[in-house]
């Protein structure tokens, strides 16, 4: 009866500290808020850059919008932080039909702070429309954001992620057509699961080059490079994770489990008592 006691009181207390720590480590969605339950995104950038140096500066859960030339590059520049998975999503807006000569085939790139191309998990990164298709829709699901990493590794470090949408094969004739563009950005927490022992000693948030300025001043564009602004929370890079909670968790299963052991064993070995001889 004193084994079972032990063992009953070591799954209390094992779920009493489990459980704060569970829906941390499993949520893979952002908690959801009053627009985002409704189906509508906050007001963001309503033009874009043409260059990493001008892109657009918006947060996930915003809506940047854009007009443009078809042919154009356009920009856009969002924070990540460590733990979170940003999925890019746009919606272009063609030309009338009329006005086309035939189909068009966009495509949308995401970069990190140091301008290296990040590749997509899944995903419509590039699509093709046919000559009467008004809107299509592209999207990139990018990995998860660690805190650090090696040298060698392109791993997707917590800083700016920058946004290019353009065109990449259409008739010559449909050039300088106007179009419109629609860019978010949802971010999921994956917690503790991607979390690394190391941490950066800043974000990747990329500042104005010495060949950049000179540029600038040449063209007479006194524009430095746009830089995501932080989290509304902070950067949040460094030692602390969930993965804490687990591992505490673990070590103190493993103790609970060594003391049922040792009682079961050592009840086991005690010698019966036999009754007297009557």
């Amino acid at each position: 009866m004193r084994t079972a006691r032990m063992l009953a009181a070591a799954g209390l207390a094992a779920a009493a500290l489990l459980g704060p720590a569970a829906p941390g480590a499993l949520a893979d969605t952002p908690a959801p808020s009053a627009s985002a339950a409704s189906g509508e995104k906050a007001a963001g950038p309503t033009e874009a850059g043409t260059t990493f140096r001008t892109a657009a500066a918006f947060r996930p859960g915003q809506e940047a919008t854009a007009q443009a030339a078809t042919g154009d590059y356009l920009y856009w520049v969002f924070p990540a932080d460590t733990g979170e998975r940003p999925t890019v999503k746009a919606t272009v807006t063609l030309p009338e039909s009329a006005l086309r000569h035939g189909p068009s085939t966009w495509r949308v790139d995401v970069y990190d702070g140091l301008r290296r191309r990040q590749p997509c998990m899944y995903g419509s990164q590039s699509r093709s429309a046919a000559k009467e298709t008004a809107s299509l829709e592209l999207a990139c699901v990018l990995r998860p954001v660690r805190a650090s990493a090696d040298a060698w590794a392109d791993d997707p470090l917590p800083g700016s992620y920058y946004v290019r949408l353009t065109v990449t094969g259409l008739p010559e004739e449909d050039l300088g057509q106007s179009f419109s563009a629609r860019i978010g950005v949802d971010v999921s927490d994956r917690g503790g699961r991607y979390a690394t022992d190391g941490a950066l000693a800043a974000p990747l948030v990329p500042g104005a080059t010495t060949a950049e300025i000179a540029e600038a001043e040449e063209q007479a564009d006194r524009r430095t490079p746009v830089e995501a602004a932080a989290p509304e929370d902070g950067w949040s890079s460094g030692w602390w994770s969930d993965r804490w909670l687990w591992t505490a968790a673990g070590g103190v299963l493993a103790a609970l489990a060594g003391i049922g052991g040792y009682a079961l064993t050592r009840g086991s070995g005690r010698p019966s008592r036999v009754p007297p001889a009557v």
